[in-house]
């Protein structure tokens, strides 16, 4: 294998973030710890959000607490405004995952601010955090969003053209929230981006409608190397109405093994991180190769 891609492993955050009943603070360290022990070495722990709107992250700075002693474990929590930032920096996160939506609808529902509220607030803390401070910002509803269909291409990367001033060297995940964007919207995004700024974009899928692995290998052959997906292919947007799980880690990492491309993952140990991710109550599991019996047994 030549080829290598970097995986984040979004379980813990994305991936819980959906379900209604609090899920114990040792289940999502066990997650944790499991995904680490699979070979996974970057990972959204959580979200410093507010605990009326996002309950379930209410304990965010218990979990980046225990991950923060895994060695290499690099650490990102969401920030959707100063607050969280600030909560976020003093917790010692390893990468702040700033986030806003590019259309109007779904900013006003996730966030509750228009657009350009979100942009201009975001855009001073990405100049105001300190020199060597890693940051993603996360573009949501790139493709499509819940309430207004399908988003013009072209709005979308005006936003991340946006997005690309205020640092050109800060990762920028491009997400296909509701799981509904095509492979050739993906590739033709992915291209646009690659040809026009150069910068390590990262993409984030869902399966909402069985698209997932053919989204996530339309941005491989448009050139991006990072990707986001959930053990179990656990998660959901409690803000985009329909939208499912994450695409599953395990199938992505089979995608890419049959590729040839190198994941840094054990597939054993990935198995018992996905399963035990699977096994939380009120998530609702999704991907194929944990129902695979052949799978099961390769090495």
């Amino acid at each position: 294998m030549s080829a290598q891609v970097e995986l984040s492993e979004v379980a813990p955050r994305d991936g819980l973030q959906s379900i209604g009943a609090f899920v114990p603070t040792e289940t999502k360290i066990a997650l944790v710890r499991a995904s680490y022990e699979a070979g996974l070495r970057r990972m959204e722990v959580g979200s410093f959000v507010s605990p009326r709107a996002v309950p379930q992250m209410a304990d965010t700075g218990e979990v980046l607490k225990v991950a923060k002693q895994l060695a290499g474990l690099e650490c990102t929590v969401l920030v959707p405004n100063r607050k969280g930032f600030e909560s976020a920096m003093n917790a010692g996160a390893d990468r702040l995952g700033l986030f806003m939506s590019a259309t109007e609808s779904h900013n006003m529902a996730n966030l509750n601010r228009t657009r350009e509220e979100s942009f201009a607030d975001l855009a001073a803390i990405v100049r105001e955090t300190p020199k060597g401070t890693k940051i993603r910002f996360n573009l949501s509803c790139v493709f499509h969003c819940p309430f207004e269909g399908v988003v013009p291409e072209q709005e979308a990367l005006d936003w991340v053209e946006r997005i690309i001033a205020l640092d050109p060297d800060m990762e920028i995940a491009l997400a296909d929230t509701t799981g509904n964007a095509a492979p050739d919207q993906v590739r033709r995004v992915f291209e646009h981006a690659h040809a026009a700024w150069g910068t390590r974009f990262a993409y984030h899928g869902h399966d909402t409608y069985g698209m997932g692995l053919a989204n996530v290998t339309a941005a491989w052959e448009a050139g991006c190397r990072i990707f986001d997906a959930a053990s179990g292919g656990i998660g959901g947007c409690p803000f985009a109405p329909g939208a499912t799980g994450n695409v599953a880690m395990e199938d992505v990492v089979w995608l890419f093994r049959r590729m040839g491309v190198e994941t840094g993952v054990d597939w054993a140990k990935l198995l018992v991180a996905a399963d035990l991710a699977a096994g939380v109550p009120g998530a609702t599991p999704g991907g194929a190769m944990r129902r695979v019996p052949a799978a099961r047994l390769a090495a």
